[in-house]
């Protein structure tokens, strides 16, 4: 199953702890499996799978395993809209109202408000401002006024849901969080990011994905829905929540810290039955499905600015401005209340993922520079720059703050460099 070259300044009895780590999260019921895969300047330097994708008929969690990658979705979405930025065809100040009207005259709610019609005028926020998290949308996990409202209109941007362009005119009937600008909260805003690239492109955001981020790059296996080139190759998904599995603030985890009985599997989502198979909204903040390598390819694309062919998909000058911190200070700094898939004290945010801005803070090791972001069933990536190094880890266990994964891989990783 494993498969490794030392290449590149790396450590390698130390590297095998990664292998180990995994072993354990597997053997003690944390993780049904899980896949890790490292490139050090453009050579692959590790892989591993461990455990199962699938438990109930204990079928092996492998390289080519199909998951649900969820928020690793947004910068592929941050990237498209960027590709228009590029073709002068937006730009990042203009307001999200220039092209979905219905986001005209909005409304935010009132400092201490607690009745969803407590509100007042606001600013119509921009695509910069979506696209950092400060625009004043939230999602239905979040505490909060808006989130109540938007789990009660099922506003979840689901795979089952009605078209992009009805869920958004839907979601401009409620009110903002806070005005644009004063504030950051984790958000279903690059889901509305991706219904502008359908209108300035006036191609649906599957076709856009394909025609101008996948070919380009030779992905093959990244997509919104599950297909016949899937079928057998399908991860399960579970949760460690006796409720909600997508309550990702939720307080009711059976861990082994904090109940005593030992972590727990519950089977949320499986191959058949799994409603990626009828795939209806194209969700830009959560909707994609793939493997371990295709993202490996958009992430090192990330990385060096194309794939291993010289095809581009954006400059470097845009990539470099896309991977820095576009926020005033850290997140923490801006007093979020919601749930965020990174650690926010001196973790910034840039366009489409975190910006590290003192690993001290974060209390994580790595490099400031880094750029990173993960899915709600524990996926992750990261790029280090100093290192000239891509990450991509897969699970699939919801919710993603169940355990302290990405920092511990993070941690290994760092470790086993030796220069």
């Amino acid at each position: 199953m494993t498969s490794i070259s030392y290449l590149n300044g790396f450590d390698p009895s130390r590297l095998q702890r990664i292998r180990h780590w995994m072993q354990v999260y597997v053997e003690v019921g944390k993780f049904s499996g899980s896949s890790v895969l490292i490139n050090r300047n453009g050579n692959e330097v590790f892989f591993n799978a461990e455990g199962l994708r699938n438990r109930e008929r204990s079928e092996r969690f492998e390289r080519d395993t199909v998951v649900r990658f969820y928020s690793m979705t947004k910068p592929v979405t941050t990237v498209a809209l960027m590709i228009l930025v590029e073709k002068g065809l937006c730009h990042l100040d203009a307001p999200v109202s220039d092209f979905i009207p219905a986001f005209s005259n909005m409304e935010a709610l009132v400092a201490a408000a607690r009745r969803i019609d407590q509100t007042t005028s606001c600013a119509t926020p921009t695509l910069h401002q979506l696209l950092t998290h400060t625009s004043g949308f939230s999602y239905s996990f979040n505490p909060g006024i808006l989130p109540e409202e938007m789990k009660k209109e099922r506003l979840d941007f689901h795979p089952s849901g009605s078209a992009l362009e009805h869920t958004c005119n839907r979601l401009a009937t409620l009110p903002l969080a806070f005005a644009p600008g004063i504030g950051w909260e984790y958000s279903v805003s690059i889901d509305v990011i991706g219904r502008v690239v359908e209108v300035i492109s006036g191609r649906s955001l599957d076709q856009f994905f394909q025609k101008e981020i996948f070919q380009p790059l030779g992905i093959d296996d990244i997509r919104f829905n599950f297909d016949p080139s899937t079928t057998g190759r399908i991860a399960s998904l579970y949760t460690s929540l006796e409720g909600d599995p997508m309550d990702l603030n939720s307080a009711q985890k059976k861990s082994d810290a904090t109940q005593n009985m030992g972590p727990r599997l519950r089977l949320v989502d499986e191959e058949e039955g799994s409603p990626f198979w009828d795939t209806r909204l194209f969700s830009g903040g959560g909707g994609l499905i793939g493997t371990l390598d295709g993202y490996m390819k958009f992430a090192e694309a990330l990385r060096t600015g194309s794939n291993a062919n010289g095809e581009r998909i954006l400059s470097p000058s845009t990539l470099n401005f896309m991977k820095r911190n576009h926020l005033r200070g850290d997140i923490a700094s801006l007093g979020p209340q919601s749930f965020a898939e990174q650690p926010m004290e001196g973790v910034g945010f840039g366009l489409g993922g975190a910006v590290m801005l003192d690993p001290a803070r974060a209390r994580t090791p790595g490099h400031v520079g880094d750029f990173s972001w993960g899915g709600m069933a524990s996926t992750f990536f990261w790029i280090d720059h100093t290192y000239n190094m891509s990450v991509v880890f897969l699970t699939q266990l919801t919710p993603s703050s169940t355990y302290p994964a990405r920092a511990e891989l993070k941690a290994i990783v760092n470790g086993a460099m030796s220069s």
